[in-house]
């Protein structure tokens, strides 16, 4: 029996049955090209590149330390007097933010610098006193070194003219000693003819009288010659006592002189400190007024009232430079660290700023602004995570104006290329992305090589 009569159908609907039944449904050709087309659009997917990228969170800060947020202190206690600033206010470098009064005893006088300044003119009198003093002394000095040469040139000559006198009477005093002897050897002679008859007795005792008259004029020179030593010996003591005399004048002028000097130079020492306890005095003055130190604005302040008192060193305020060199930090992981450098490039999305963000694609990014890693701290944090700076690319478009410190930031610091194959058969293993080594010399981390 023919299959189609034993099923029940017509010869002809058997006849035609089992050739459709052998068809593939049309359906399943379309789910077929779907998958085909699926799969291809698949592997040409895994072809294209994919840029590996690391993760970071963290906040805008100011660049420069100049440029961060900025306590103002008080460099004196005092009380508050007046504020001439209010929170929110945009102040200029110089512009006043508080006054102070003193209270401190030792400068409540508001005229005490100009008191100091009396005191500097008054010793100021007494040192020129001084220095007249020491010149006056220096005068007398040379004057006393004058008269003791004049003195010492006299006296050498008074010694020279008794020295004259001496030879003088020694002379005369040999001459009367060759007189005696003559008279004694006449006397002889006339006592001889005297005895013999030859000679009367007048003649031999002017002959006695002439031995006697010699002798006396001996005795005479001797006396004179001793007069004439003595001189001669005093004259040569007097030369060491004047000598004597000036070295005690003269080291007592120089002594006088020796602590005149130093009396000025303490004088000096006294006006310096004065004008320095002055020049205090003013400059702790011109402290009362604790004014802005840069321009900036006026965030915080930390201290309210008017008559409350306030120590040395304490904050008062908190001023947010103006215009600051805006960065940003971010926090990466410990196990990322290696695959950074200095220099790459960080694509970034900020707080308020709305932004459609594909990592492997910067591309097609949308909404995001360019960065470069410039600093790799060189420690890491207490959670473990290291910070890195970024700074704008110059090459990028520009940071937003409105962009404020403190804002909110996501970072993908981009590394190297590779496909999208690649990229899943790495993250399936756990492995960590791959980076070309930098060029020999290179800077490893830390700043950017200038």
């Amino acid at each position: 029996m023919k299959p189609g009569v034993e099923l029940g159908l017509p010869i002809e609907t058997a006849r035609l049955h089992a050739p459709a039944l052998m068809r593939t449904p049309a359906r399943h050709w379309l789910i077929r090209r779907w998958l085909l087309g699926l799969g291809a659009v698949v592997v040409l997917v895994m072809l294209l590149p994919w840029q590996q990228y690391v993760t970071g969170k963290g906040s805008v800060i100011a660049y420069r330390p100049e440029d961060r947020p900025q306590v103002v202190n008080t460099a004196i206690a005092g009380r508050i007097t007046t504020w001439h600033v209010v929170e929110g206010q945009f102040i200029r470098r110089g512009d006043p933010i508080l006054s102070l009064a003193e209270i401190t005893p030792a400068y409540l006088d508001p005229a005490t610098a100009d008191r100091v300044g009396e005191q500097v003119v008054a010793k100021g009198a007494a040192a020129d006193a001084k220095r007249d003093k020491v010149r006056a002394l220096g005068d007398q000095l040379r004057a006393l070194d004058e008269g003791r040469s004049l003195k010492a040139r006299q006296l050498a000559a008074k010694v020279e003219q008794v020295r004259y006198t001496v030879v003088a009477d020694s002379a005369a005093v040999q001459a009367t000693l060759v007189d005696s002897a003559i008279a004694l050897r006449q006397l002889g002679a006339q006592e001889s003819l005297y005895r013999g008859g030859l000679k009367s007795l007048v003649e031999f005792e002017t002959a006695r009288a002439r031995v006697q008259a010699v002798a006396a004029r001996v005795v005479q020179a001797r006396g004179t010659l001793a007069r004439s030593r003595a001189e001669l010996d005093n004259a040569i003591l007097e030369v060491e006592a004047i000598a004597a005399d000036y070295a005690e004048k003269l080291a007592k002028t120089a002594g006088d002189r020796s602590a005149t000097a130093a009396e000025l130079s303490e004088a000096q020492a006294e006006i310096a400190k004065l004008r320095n306890s002055e020049t205090n005095v003013r400059l702790r003055n011109a402290l009362a007024l604790v004014v802005a130190p840069q321009d900036g604005y006026v965030v915080r302040v930390l201290r309210a009232g008017v008559g409350e008192t306030v120590k040395e060193g304490e904050a008062i305020a908190t001023v947010m430079p103006f215009a600051p060199d805006l960065a940003v930090e971010l926090s990466v992981k410990a196990m990322d660290v290696p695959l950074l450098r200095p220099g790459r490039k960080v694509r970034l999305t900020f707080d308020g700023w709305p932004a459609l963000q594909f990592a492997g694609w910067p591309s097609v990014a949308v909404g995001t602004f360019g960065g470069t890693i410039t600093v790799i701290d060189q420690v890491n944090a207490l959670d473990g995570s290291y910070r890195i700076l970024v700074r704008p690319d110059p090459t990028d478009d520009p940071w937003p104006e409105l962009l404020r410190v403190g804002s909110g930031v996501i970072g993908w610091a981009m590394l190297d290329e590779v496909p999208i194959w690649y990229e899943f058969w790495r993250t399936l293993n756990g492995f960590p992305p791959t980076v070309a080594q930098p060029a020999p010399g290179g800077v490893p981390g830390g700043a950017v090589p200038k």
